[in-house]
């Protein structure tokens, strides 16, 4: 556990174990399992068994070491050294490199002619990293220019505005599929049938006592006709069943219990009563509910509406006029 290749050896085991560990814990949203208890309690114990093999071996190494002999620990020493010296050596090549100095056996060639008080300069160069970086922000800086002030390319405004409205999509997108951020605006009708069903069961469940299994109504009022004692539509019966009826003698409001998405799935499964014949139907009770946002061709008029017919033009006594075109 002393030396750098087992602290390496832990590091890289840790970082594998814990990307592993993300899509073994949360398959399809890997990043979320970091929020989990389970997946940092797996990671520490992965990484103390890791450090506890990394003792051993490392016990077992210090045993065998002084069951040797004078002779063979000297030779076993000498070979460590040589094996730490040569460790790593290629990145520290290439480090010097990168650094661009000269060995201290050759700092003659730089030293220039400057001598305050015994303090000597040397002519050292820019270290090539340095360098190379520098010329890279000209070349970036350049191109920059050109393609964003000299011909015309999109503002940080312009980017700005279009992130907006891809952001904006997205969020819209995303809450077609989040069902439970449905609220009393945004609720439609639902027609799938796998959301009539669930529908039906939450109403069979928490509703037949008050409305009866078909809809015709006991306690509470008939749910099949077109009578409606707080709104038709699905915007009213969503807001009737989370917020609750009249005070005092309604229904209770069920957003408490009932997620939004259950709570439009049985609004939508109540309007699919709509026109059902019940066994025993109650009274009607409310008023006809009209949808103010259907078109006028779909509002039907009944025998109260007023007949308008052609009245052929008379003079004041009574007699026809001649129409002549």
């Amino acid at each position: 556990m002393r030396t750098t290749s087992s602290f390496i050896r832990i590091i890289c085991f840790a970082i594998l174990c814990a990307i592993l560990l993300m899509f073994i814990i949360s398959p399809e949203k890997p990043l979320e399992a970091i929020y989990d208890v389970p997946y940092w309690l797996t990671l520490s114990i992965a990484i103390f068994f890791m450090m506890a093999i990394e003792v051993c071996v490392a016990a077992l190494q210090r045993i065998l070491y002084l069951s040797l002999d004078s002779e063979s620990r000297d030779k076993y020493d000498k070979q460590q050294a040589k094996e730490k010296e040569n460790q790593f050596k290629w990145l520290k090549t290439t480090y010097k490199k990168l650094l661009g100095g000269k060995p201290i056996e050759e700092e003659h060639e730089i030293i220039l002619d400057h001598n305050y008080d015994g303090i000597k300069e040397l002519d050292n160069k820019l270290p090539p990293w340095w360098l190379y970086g520098f010329y890279i922000t000209i070349i970036f800086a350049v191109i920059y220019l050109a393609r964003f002030h000299v011909f015309g390319g999109y503002t940080q405004s312009e980017e700005y505005e279009t992130e907006l409205e891809i952001a904006k999509a997205e969020i819209e997108a995303w809450k077609k599929t989040a069902k439970d951020l449905v609220d009393v605006n945004t609720v439609t009708v639902l027609t799938d049938p796998k959301d009539l069903n669930a529908g039906k069961s939450i109403f069979n469940e928490r509703c037949v006592a008050c409305h009866k299994a078909d809809g015709g109504g006991g306690i509470g009022p008939n749910l099949t006709d077109q009578y409606w004692i707080l709104g038709g539509g699905i915007k009213n019966v969503f807001n009737t069943i989370s917020e609750g009826g009249r005070s005092g003698k309604g229904m209770v409001p069920w957003k408490t219990e009932l997620k939004p998405s259950e709570m439009a799935q049985v609004a939508s499964y109540i309007l699919s009563l709509q026109g059902t014949t019940p066994a025993e139907p109650k009274a009607a009770e409310g008023e006809i509910w009209v949808d103010p946002d259907a078109p006028v061709n779909e509002i039907s008029t009944d025998s109260t509406d007023i007949n308008l017919q052609q009245v052929e033009p008379t003079h004041l006594d009574g007699t026809p006029t001649d129409n002549q075109n």
